[in-house]
């Protein structure tokens, strides 16, 4: 009787998000390595910017966290060279500076998200979690839940593939550029405070601040507005907030009575 050959397992492949942590300090990457690790993440760690892009082009990953300060390349160059490649992996940046105008600097830059050293490894575990689940919304939702698409001037935004086109074209969005745009457009004509629109588009136990608000409205005029200092679709409300106004009208008098106050 022939030897029955029995099936083997086929290897599964590897579920858990992956994140790559560049950092100079070894202690702080070694420990993070092992929190992380302990905590359902695969992670490299790695210590400036040539060993990042090594890492880039050998692997795929969910998330970066990205020392603003580093040996040669500093981390705001990297962001803001990412971002221009096309780039549109989460972007966390750490930095030893606690004045506030890194964090608006890194968020021109792209990131999505700032923690300032020192800092409580389980405080970025919650933000890289938050990050990972907005990111991981992408083309995710129930066909029954799917939104039609969001058709304002030459753009068309889809909320479900998270992708802005303009004239049929591709535009380059972060995840928390693109999470902000569609908190505003997918409510046309609402006023929204800053604090509406930070729990909307991040959540309510997110970090950022009204200036952080500010800066990605302006990255946004800049991408989609032919005149950002005259703005078409997005318009400031004064002692409020901001308006996505579609048609070019003036949406404040459609003010929702759940909006307008918050």
């Amino acid at each position: 009787m022939p030897h029955e050959v029995l099936p083997q397992d086929t290897p599964q492949p590897d579920a858990r998000p992956r994140l790559l942590l560049v950092d100079d300090e070894a202690d702080l990457r070694a420990m993070l390595q092992r929190y992380l690790g302990d905590q359902g993440f695969v992670v490299r760690a790695v210590a400036d910017a040539t060993q990042m892009q090594r890492q880039l082009q050998r692997e795929r990953f969910d998330l970066l966290v990205l020392d603003l300060t580093l040996p040669g390349v500093d981390g705001l160059t990297v962001c803001r060279d990412l971002r221009a490649a096309g780039e549109t992996l989460p972007i966390l940046m750490l930095t030893a500076r606690g004045d506030p105008v890194d964090r608006i600097i890194g968020l021109e830059m792209g990131a999505d998200d700032y923690l300032p050293k020192p800092f409580n490894p389980r405080e970025l575990l919650a933000r890289l979690r938050a990050m990972l689940r907005r990111s991981q919304m992408q083309g995710q939702l129930p066909v029954a839940r799917q939104e039609r698409i969001i058709r304002f001037g030459r753009y068309a935004l889809d909320p479900v593939a998270r992708s802005l086109r303009r004239d049929g074209e591709f535009l380059r969005l972060s995840s928390g550029e693109c999470a902000m745009l569609l908190a505003l457009a997918a409510r046309p004509g609402r006023p929204l405070s800053r604090e509406r629109l930070i729990e909307l588009a991040y959540g309510r136990d997110h970090a950022s601040t009204d200036r952080s608000v500010d800066v990605q409205i302006l990255r946004l005029r800049r991408l989609i507005e032919d005149d950002p200092a005259v703005p078409r679709f997005i318009q400031t409300v004064r002692g409020l907030g901001y308006v996505f106004t579609p048609d070019a009208a003036d949406a404040s008098s459609s003010t929702a009575p759940e909006e307008a106050g918050r």
